[in-house]
């Protein structure tokens, strides 16, 4: 496993669309590998395979506490198939957007089609920081980041912070 180099706002990888996987192997299995090792390391609770330059439909998430056991999860194409009416607000940050946290307002529930790491369709039925974390993520695959769900301005704060860094050598 290895631990691979975050893609950083305002890179415009994030900004793309990633293209679904055709079939689980043993590449993708070790992509999913170093994805949660890289996820682990950071830290954070979910990766989409974009934020480290792979343009391809899989994220992994970890939600346990850390006071539990690790509970990988991988997703592989997935896909909101239902979303509830009722609406939960969490304050999200990303490994892409570092030291930057907003209120978002997302379903509050979901249901998700996708494939395991052993190239078994799937569906779960996610609530809470786990529905949030689904959401965000897939959103990544996406090219949207959870900055498009807060205000314009405070957007635009956010992009013009993360562009000055990166042409002054990364310094937030």
């Amino acid at each position: 496993m290895t631990i691979k180099p975050l893609i950083i706002l305002p890179d415009p990888v994030l900004r793309q669309l990633s293209a679904p996987i055709e079939q689980v192997g043993d590449d993708v299995r070790r992509l999913a590998d170093d994805m949660l090792e890289t996820m682990y390391d950071a830290p954070g609770i979910g990766l989409a395979a974009i934020q480290i330059g792979v343009p391809k439909r899989m994220l992994v998430i970890d939600v346990s506490r850390d006071d539990e056991d690790k509970a990988p999860q991988v997703f592989i194409n997935p896909e909101i198939v239902a979303t509830s009416d009722d609406l939960s607000v969490y304050e999200e940050g990303c490994l892409s957007i570092p030291n930057y946290y907003a209120e978002v307002e997302r379903p509050a529930s979901i249901t998700v089609n996708y494939v395991d790491r052993d190239g078994i369709q799937r569906t779960i039925a996610a609530d809470g920081l786990l529905a949030t974390c689904l959401q965000h993520e897939i959103d990544h695959l996406n090219g949207v980041l959870f900055i498009d769900h807060i205000s314009k301005l405070k957007r635009d704060m956010v992009i013009r912070k993360f562009t000055k860094a990166a042409k002054s050598g990364g310094k937030l």
